[in-house]
């Protein structure tokens, strides 16, 4: 890729491909959060897509490009629980085979939803590289199509669409902030949004139990870290993809970490002053502003993407009660 971050051209072709496919999410004016952040709150809920998440648009859109001949062989990724529901979902669209390789203590709630909607679930390992090891011995033995949860092109495509959809409905956004992972969210987000708007500010946040870009950006290089345990079940990656570090390296503003009990207040206070119920991979945005780690003013507008709402009952519970 000659040009720094997703070009317009392929991201404008993933809109295509995914109408119909995937849900317009609404931008959501957050008033009740204006006080609590100190800005003009909106909220752009991927909660509310079709699998719960953001993932079904890269996962779709990475799999519209597959031959016919790749797509009867089938397809397969290795996921903490979204990735999955996206593939397992658009797999099932496509009437192809999906086979997911999820970490043992991936959350019953979305094992079960990949399983419903016709996925081979396999339960392997607890890092992002053993799942992705393990999958590329399946790979060898039956011909699988990987489909990578972050470091592709197209993924990062069909994830680009959210910014392209913020923009249609707020061309003057001040300030956009992302949970990050594995990176293809943000790698996606930020090159629809600078492509469009360089001076459009986009934060990246990462829990500080998992920092695999916060370390990466200090050392200028892709870096593994430690998987410390964390509240943000999806954002268990330990290491960035290279395309993903490149492109988050080049346009995004900053890279911030929050740590577990801001996680757990930020999805609080998403639950009890709009009413959405997301998991804490999602409430990062929020969680990095009620610690005051963001820097804004009261008439910026602000949009937080809320990555996805899958969360176990267990883990509702122990939000609410933090």
């Amino acid at each position: 890729m000659k040009e720094t971050g997703i070009p317009m051209h392929q991201l404008e072709k993933a809109r295509e491909r995914l109408k119909d496919r995937a849900k317009i999410t609404p931008l959501l004016r957050g008033e009740t959060l204006d006080r609590m952040i100190g800005a003009q709150v909106y909220l752009k809920p991927e909660n509310l897509q079709i699998t719960g998440s953001f993932k079904v648009r890269g996962a779709t859109n990475k799999m519209l490009t597959l031959s016919r001949e790749a797509l009867e062989k089938g397809v397969i990724a290795a996921s903490s629980g979204n990735h999955a529901l996206g593939v397992s979902y658009a797999a099932k669209v496509l009437n192809t085979r999906a086979v997911i390789v999820m970490p043992v203590d991936a959350p019953k709630i979305k094992q079960a939803k990949a399983k419903a909607l016709g996925a081979e679930v396999i339960l392997y390992g607890t890092t992002s590289k053993e799942r992705y090891d393990k999958a590329e011995e399946l790979i060898e033995a039956h011909g699988y199509t990987l489909i990578h949860s972050y470091a592709d092109e197209d993924l990062m495509a069909g994830q680009g669409t959210i910014g392209l959809e913020i923009l249609d409905a707020l061309p003057e956004v001040d300030l956009v902030v992302v949970p990050l992972g594995g990176g293809g969210l943000l790698s996606g987000v930020v090159s629809a949004l600078k492509g469009k708007n360089p001076n459009i500010k986009v934060v990246g946040v990462e829990t500080e139990a998992v920092p695999r870009y916060t370390v990466s950006l200090k050392k200028g290089a892709p870096t593994t870290v430690k998987l410390n345990n964390t509240f943000a079940d999806g954002l268990k990656v330990v290491e960035p993809g290279k395309l993903n570090f490149e492109i988050i390296r080049a346009l995004v503003d900053q890279v911030i970490t929050v740590g577990e009990e801001d996680l757990r207040r930020g999805a609080k206070a998403l639950y009890m002053e709009s009413k959405l119920v997301v998991e804490p991979s999602a409430a990062v945005g929020i969680a990095a502003a009620l610690g005051g780690k963001l820097t804004m003013k009261k008439k910026d507008k602000v949009c937080f993407l809320l990555s996805g709402g899958n969360v176990d009952e267990e883990k509702m519970i122990q939000i609410l009660k933090g």
